[in-house]
Order: C-alpha cells, then structure tokens, then sequence
C-alpha cells in the first residue's frame, strides 16, 4: 500500500511540476517558457549584463531610480524595435528613472541599433554571456523557435529593488501595454 500511495505522489507532484510551467503564445502558437516572473513586493534578484561597450553592468548598479526592465527577444525583429523606440520617447522625461533594454542580442548589434534609431534614454544590456536574467526572471523561451531567447516582458522595479509591476506579454510578437507600466512608474514618484 505504501509502494502505490508514494507513487501516486510522486505522479500528482510531477503532474503539478508539469503544469504549473508558464506559456504565451508566438504568432498564435503556444509556447513555453522557463517560469514566472518574480513576484510582486519582492526583492528583484540582481543580474549581469554586458553593455554596449563590452564592460559589465548590474540591475542593482543602476543605482536608487526606478528602474524599467524591457525584455525583449531580439532588437533585430520590428516589434522589439519598436518597443524599444517607444520606451525610449515615453521615459525621456521620466527624472529617477531608468529603462534597461535586456536581449540575448551581442552589444555590437544594440549598439549599432541604438546609434542607428537614436536611442539614448534607456540602456542596453546583453544577457549572451551568462544568461543571468533569462535564468533568474524565468523569462527563457525553452521552445520553438526561439528557443534559448527572452519571451517579452516588462519588470518595474522600485528604489529599494522589489518588484512594484510585472507584466508578461502573452504573445511575444505583440507590444507589451504602454499605459500600465506607466501608471506603475507614476504611482512610484
């Protein structure tokens, strides 16, 4: 009896396991993706990222702003570009806070892309050298094919580093809504 009952547990826990794992959607087709994002009210873990000049940079080095996290795929499909061109206008005025753009892109191509666009009020930062943030945020696409890339999502974080906004675009070839993350920055000032 004991022999049935823990496998039945062992079962009902890798069904729950199974389950409980994140999707969204590509171009209509679902999608899975490593987790969800961190919780609201908690600390925002800390990541590497690699600037567009090859030196290093951390989320908490950003110092005590207000920091919008835009993760996106690639800068080199339209809509991330886009994205990124919007939050770019939308935070110029933003004073205390910073947007950080996280792809899996290589700091030659964002720079390039940010010379190119103009793109000079949110910084780039690159996730290919340690996958620190797809890892840490479970943000990682882990099929299809963009699989190994960051699905889109936006993460306000706050002066002290907790989580004060999340949201995970359910199809990553949309836009994330403009009009919550920022009535999340304002309700931060």
């Amino acid at each position: 009896m004991n022999t049935v009952l823990s496998l039945t547990t062992i079962c009902t826990t890798y069904l729950t396991i199974t389950n409980t794992m994140t999707k969204v959607t590509l171009k209509g087709n679902a999608t899975t993706i490593k987790g969800d994002l961190p919780g609201i009210g908690n600390t925002a873990p800390d990541f590497t990222f690699v600037k567009t000049d090859l030196s290093e940079g951390t989320l908490y080095g950003q110092g005590n702003t207000i920091k919008v996290i835009i993760a996106v795929p690639s800068l080199d499909t339209s809509t991330c570009a886009l994205e990124t061109r919007q939050f770019n206008q939308k935070l110029a005025s933003a004073n205390g806070v910073k947007g950080l753009v996280i792809s899996k892109d290589l700091p030659f191509a964002m720079r390039r892309f940010c010379e190119t666009e103009g793109i000079a009020n949110v910084v780039s930062g690159s996730d290919f050298r340690t996958s620190e943030f797809i890892q840490k945020y479970n943000t990682e696409i882990l099929e299809g094919p963009l699989k190994g890339l960051s699905a889109r999502a936006i993460i306000v974080v706050d002066q002290n580093n907790v989580v004060r906004y999340t949201q995970l675009v359910p199809e990553i070839s949309a836009e994330p809504d403009y009009d919550h993350v920022l009535k999340a920055i304002d309700s931060l000032k």
